[in-house]
């Protein structure tokens, strides 16, 4: 088919990748320059370097991809003649009729030569493929194409409406592809191209649903079986890597930290709020004193705030502070004490905390390993045609059946007679 050579010679075809969507064929001829949004490009330039490779532009403005034309490539660059078969649809029509390595295969309705392309490359040089337009320029601008890409030995392509006139084989190939306005007119023809000797195949590709109706019965009053229509619709993914996900049991386990960590911070919230409320009153006055700077009003309302603060306190039994302290059984002697254990007992429990969560090191190092998810669009790229498809079974010759004559006997006179017929010779 196409250059098999590692490096790109002057006169090869190659596909040249600018976006997603704009992908376009050129001939390499030295003198002439590729011109696009994307800068300048000398074809001399391009002479020799590996397929595949980023060439970046004389201006600046950009860069390029050079690549080896494949069928995947060449349906996505082509020019556009007809309405063409998408690999989606090509993929399937191939794997359903059975084509393979030494096939030999009959289509009708070159167009563009999309298909043709994918079939020349999976039939190889063992096999064969007979396509048929009948519009005469495209089957020129097709024809050329063929031979321009090395396939002419591969692909016999004739100038011939086929609903009226047939094909130019008969009881020869193994599957038949109709992408025609009316396949059913040609399912008859498509019956005598195929082989009687074994199993064979049948494809119409239709965009309408009443095609599809018609081409059901004429499949039917042909003899053919099995007879199904699927429609190949797309869906998009949208692969990417990600961190590698934690366990269930490390979430688990960073749960029980956060909840630890978040009870430590309640205890020393009332530790320290008890430490503040069975503190001594001379104590409170004195640091209050100490600490003021301002006037002799402010000492005095700090002092009345706190007056009217160790009242608050002793309201719930009408006594002083000293039955409160009775009544919660926390005496004032005991509460540093108590403040300064719960504290060290918080202090202990840290390494431990983070030895549960773990450190920032360890969450870069879990970074390292990333693996790969597939994220599919939610919408769905349309419908392109419906793929009608039938099974022709071998037809089985009749053969005579031997008829023995069987041996007539008589018995007469109490004595065995044998009668024979004329045909026995005597002894």
């Amino acid at each position: 088919m196409w250059s098999s050579a590692r490096q790109i010679a002057a006169g090869d075809l190659v596909v040249i990748w600018l976006t997603r969507d704009m992908i376009q064929p050129l001939l390499i001829t030295p003198g002439k320059d590729f011109n696009s949004k994307f800068g300048n490009y000398r074809q001399s330039d391009l002479i020799g370097l590996p397929y595949g490779s980023k060439v970046r532009s004389h201006n600046g403005k950009g860069f390029i991809h050079v690549l080896r034309p494949t069928p995947e490539l060449w349906t996505m660059a082509l020019p556009h003649r007809t309405q063409i078969l998408y690999m989606a649809d090509i993929a399937f029509i191939t794997s359903y009729l059975d084509i393979k390595r030494g096939s030999r295969v009959i289509e009708a309705g070159t167009g563009s030569g999309s298909f043709s392309h994918s079939v020349a490359r999976t039939i190889g040089s063992p096999g064969h493929l007979w396509s048929y337009e009948f519009h005469e320029a495209r089957a020129n601008k097709a024809r050329e194409e063929f031979e321009r890409h090395g396939m002419s030995d591969i692909i016999t392509l004739t100038h011939r409406n086929v609903c009226k006139e047939g094909f130019t084989v008969v009881d020869t190939v193994d599957s038949v592809f109709l992408d025609l306005p009316a396949p059913w007119d040609a399912v008859e023809h498509a019956k005598k191209a195929l082989r009687k000797d074994r199993t064979t195949r049948i494809c119409c590709f239709s965009p309408c649903m009443e095609q599809v109706l018609r081409t059901v019965s004429a499949l039917n009053d042909a003899g053919f079986t099995g007879i199904t229509m699927y429609e190949t619709l797309l869906r998009p993914h949208d692969v990417t890597q990600i961190p590698t996900l934690i366990t269930v049991d490390q979430i688990g386990e960073r749960i029980k930290g956060l909840e630890q960590k978040r009870e430590e911070k309640r205890l020393r919230q009332i530790a320290s709020g008890r430490a503040g409320r069975y503190a001594d009153p001379q104590t409170q006055l004195a640091a209050s004193t100490s600490t003021s700077t301002g006037t002799g009003s402010t000492a005095a309302g700090t002092n009345a705030s706190a007056g009217s603060k160790r009242k608050r306190d002793g309201d719930g039994d009408g006594d002083s502070g000293e039955v409160g302290v009775e009544t919660i059984q926390f005496p004032a002697s005991s509460s540093s004490t108590s403040e300064i254990s719960t504290t060290q007992a918080f202090h202990q429990q840290q390494p431990q905390q983070q030895e549960i969560i773990g450190s920032d090191d360890e969450d870069e190092a879990n970074n390292d390993t990333r693996i790969s998810v597939s994220k599919a669009y939610p919408e769905v790229r349309g419908h392109t045609s419906y793929l009608t498809f039938a099974v022709l079974q071998p037809m089985v010759s009749a053969r005579p059946l031997a008829i023995q004559v069987p041996v007539e006997a008589s018995v007469e006179d109490g004595g065995a007679q044998v009668q024979a017929s004329s045909s026995t010779s005597g002894s």
